[in-house]
């Protein structure tokens, strides 16, 4: 008698754990033969909304750690993929890709990371500026982060389109949330299990499954999101996005790349979800004598 497979039933990841969906929903995903190779949850708006709720819990100690440490713990992730990188080729192949293709993928995005990574401290000195101003002050203008980040990822692919997205992301020190690959989303729960073995705090991270028919609305609306990220082709969510961002101003990015092309990285991704925020310090002038005035 032939054996019935037991099928992995891939979780969501919110604020470090690996919960099911609170809907109870999951869709079955097919191979190119139709076979089914794997249970996916389908995220619900509450799933939305709690994802939220971790990744504002994150920001602040993720945003005020230094950007050395940031950078040590993005290269420590590409390790981490580094050596599951046989994991991560099997479920691109399952999911489509030569094995050629897969392999091009995962170095890829392992380098992606390893180049981030090497941003993490030198990107504030493209966009920080001592000003000249007339009066007897100090002026300085400095990148700060945005907060938490909404992100639609890329459909056509599983790993590079969710790594070149997210790790410019965390890099500048935002969290987010992540709606992964509706056709393609195993490597993005393998990415979370990197995520959440690695130096990664809880909650900076937060990565759903699920269709963007249903959840475009609700990333776009929620009130405590200050910026979104749209990777994908749909026109008419396009404009529900934009619609929806200024209820409360939020920032839309709509970032439909090919992301397989190496030169599909620079600095700008980081600096675009970065505000900048300015200093004003009065200088203190010194007389004869030591006096100041």
């Amino acid at each position: 008698m032939s054996r019935l497979e037991v099928l992995k039933t891939y979780k969501i990841y919110i604020g470090g754990q690996f919960p099911r969906t609170e809907s109870g929903r999951y869709y079955p995903l097919l191979d190119k033969n139709k076979n089914n190779i794997a249970n996916m949850c389908l995220s619900s708006r509450k799933d939305y909304r709690n994802a939220v709720v971790a990744a504002r819990g994150a920001f602040g100690g993720w945003s005020e750690k230094t950007a050395f440490n940031r950078s040590q713990i993005l290269y420590r992730l590409a390790e981490m993929l580094e050596g599951r990188k046989e994991q991560f080729m099997e479920e691109l192949t399952k999911q489509g890709s030569s094995k050629a293709q897969a392999l091009k993928e995962v170095e890829l995005s392992i380098d992606r990371i390893v180049y981030y990574a090497g941003w993490c401290d030198k990107y504030q000195q493209i966009l920080s500026s001592v000003n000249p101003v007339a009066s007897s002050h100090f002026n300085f203008s400095v990148p700060e982060p945005m907060g938490v980040i909404a992100v639609l990822a890329d459909e056509e692919t599983s790993l590079i389109g969710l790594i070149s997205v997210v790790i410019p992301v965390i890099a500048g020190g935002n969290t987010c949330i992540v709606l992964a690959s509706e056709t393609k989303p195993l490597c993005a729960i393998t990415l979370a299990e990197c995520f959440a073995t690695s130096d990664l705090p809880g909650g900076v991270v937060n990565i759903l499954t699920g269709t963007s028919a249903e959840l475009h609305t609700h990333f776009s609306s929620h009130m405590d999101v200050n910026a979104i990220v749209y990777c994908r082709e749909n026109v008419t969510e396009r404009k529900t996005i934009a619609e929806n961002s200024s209820l409360n101003v939020k920032r839309s990015f709509f970032w439909h790349k090919n992301w397989m092309n190496e030169n599909e990285q620079n600095p700008y991704y980081i600096t675009d979800l970065q505000e900048i925020k300015t200093t004003w310090h009065p200088v203190e002038n010194i007389g004869i004598g030591g006096a100041k005035y």
